[in-house]
């Protein structure tokens, strides 16, 4: 995936370099004789990109308008001094394309286009963005899914553990039960049985005695 938006990208710069080189030659006035002379020195040898970016740095210019699509952005600015316009294409907060001219019709022309041109350069930065936030939602959906699935699991296991605890219990319940059962039963005849005797011994004792008259 990340080589695929690097291609686009790649793509995207191509066709816009390809689109604005012979635009920008054409048709414009470059006032390098007032750019480089005593007011810019250095300007010939760094290029316009040091060049503007030393002008932002002496605070002498003023920035128009800016446009900004994810990382990419086009400014239009004006240096008052010798009224250049500067217009730039940065990616990010490093320039990246700058065209000067005197021409304000011209400047805002080019500005126009490389502000269409920070849009189709981010398309992809955006959609990548857009799957990334996409994808870590849904992982971490999986992941809350499955902590409450780990969870229910977890009530599972021990509602089955306790329910053969209880099974169990209620079979040594069942089992102590018959016991007793049996133990009573036995109990009760051997009961019946002393009562009998008892009963046979006290005749035997009271045998020799009179019986009472009535």
């Amino acid at each position: 995936m990340k080589r695929l938006v690097i291609a686009q990208i790649a793509l995207s710069a191509a066709i816009l370099l390809a689109a604005l080189t012979p635009a920008s030659a054409a048709g414009d006035t470059r006032p390098e004789q007032s750019a480089n002379g005593p007011e810019n020195p250095g300007a010939a040898t760094n290029g316009d990109v040091a060049e503007l970016e030393a002008l932002i740095s002496a605070g002498k210019i003023t920035e128009l308008r800016r446009t900004l699509n994810g990382s990419y952005g086009a400014t239009l600015s004006y240096y008052p001094e010798i009224m250049i316009y500067y217009v730039a294409l940065f990616q990010q907060n490093k320039f990246w394309r700058v065209f000067k001219t005197q021409n304000d019709v011209r400047a805002e022309a080019v500005y126009s286009d490389f502000s269409k041109s920070t849009a189709t350069l981010a398309d992809a930065e955006i959609r990548r963005i857009r799957l990334e936030a996409e994808t870590a939602y849904a992982d971490r959906q999986i992941a809350a899914q499955q902590a409450r699935a780990n969870r229910l699991q977890a009530d599972l296991d021990i509602a089955h553990a306790q329910q053969s605890q209880v099974a169990d219990h209620q079979q040594e319940q069942q089992n102590a039960i018959r016991e007793l059962r049996t133990e009573q039963a036995a109990a009760q005849a051997q009961l019946r049985a002393l009562q009998l005797r008892v009963q046979a011994l006290q005749k035997q004792a009271d045998g020799d005695l009179p019986v009472p008259s009535k």
